[in-house]
């Protein structure tokens, strides 16, 4: 295996790693996003197996030691297992999350005390902002949240459109059937009330670019392709009903 990086967005960078042996034939890709600022920030950790081919990426990107934030979408060993590595090699670095995540589980889990963010609150990087969204349950997870980059309009979407093979770095095709079907065959996503709605709201936000944690990401309309998202678990919520 190898990690793979390319600069999807202004200033942000997407290291991939392709894993055959998950979902099998296709094979499956963690990706994890660094936004570059003054103040430095890694989206997903990943999980501890990947972190040495990951960090090397990363540090040819910029020095560990620089890393100032880690934040990831929800508690999960491919989001966040290697978190207290990550904040071993980066002695200034900070978790930081919803306040649901630190409440339950990253006060214990972290090494380092995290920072917690509360529903719209924005992160000034120094050249980039972060606005941090809670969406409890969406796709799972009650702490689940994303993280939205106003400068370039890049929503980093966590396990959203999630889909399985080994894809462009950064696509303007369909990724919404890519990831009915991997839903069909994990049934990873809570299905409830709220699900569609909560994605509605991210889609008024019209981002330019989707950056996926499993699969391509996405550059065009965002919000098109949010809506559609959120169309689908619509109806999966009304044919469960």
């Amino acid at each position: 295996m190898d990690s793979r990086t390319d600069e999807i967005a202004p200033g942000l960078f997407r290291i991939s790693t392709f894993v055959p042996e998950v979902a099998p034939p296709a094979g499956f890709t963690f990706n994890q996003f660094l936004v570059m600022a003054d103040e430095p920030l890694l989206f997903h950790c990943g999980p501890r197996g990947l972190f040495p081919l990951v960090s090397a990426a990363v540090a040819k990107l910029v020095p560990l030691e620089r890393l100032r934030w880690i934040s990831f979408g929800h508690v999960e060993a491919d989001e966040c297992g290697s978190m207290n590595h990550w904040l071993a090699a980066a002695p200034r670095a900070q978790v930081v999350h919803g306040g649901t995540a630190c409440m339950v589980s990253l006060n214990d889990l972290a090494d380092r005390a995290p920072r917690a963010l509360a529903d719209g609150e924005v992160l000034d990087l120094g050249g980039k902002r972060m606005r941090w969204i809670d969406t409890p349950h969406v796709p799972h997870g009650w702490e689940a949240g994303v993280m939205f980059e106003e400068s370039a309009g890049t929503l980093l979407c966590g396990d959203l459109f999630t889909h399985i093979g080994k894809g462009k770095a950064l696509t303007d095709g369909d990724i919404v059937g890519p990831a009915a079907a991997a839903e069909e065959a994990f049934r990873a996503t809570a299905l409830t009330a709220a699900t569609a709605p909560t994605i509605r709201k991210l889609a008024a936000l019209k981002p330019s670019t989707l950056a996926l944690m499993h699969g391509s990401s996405f550059g065009g309309d965002g919000g098109a392709a949010l809506s559609a998202l959120a169309d689908f678990y619509a109806e999966r919520v009304k044919a469960a009903a």
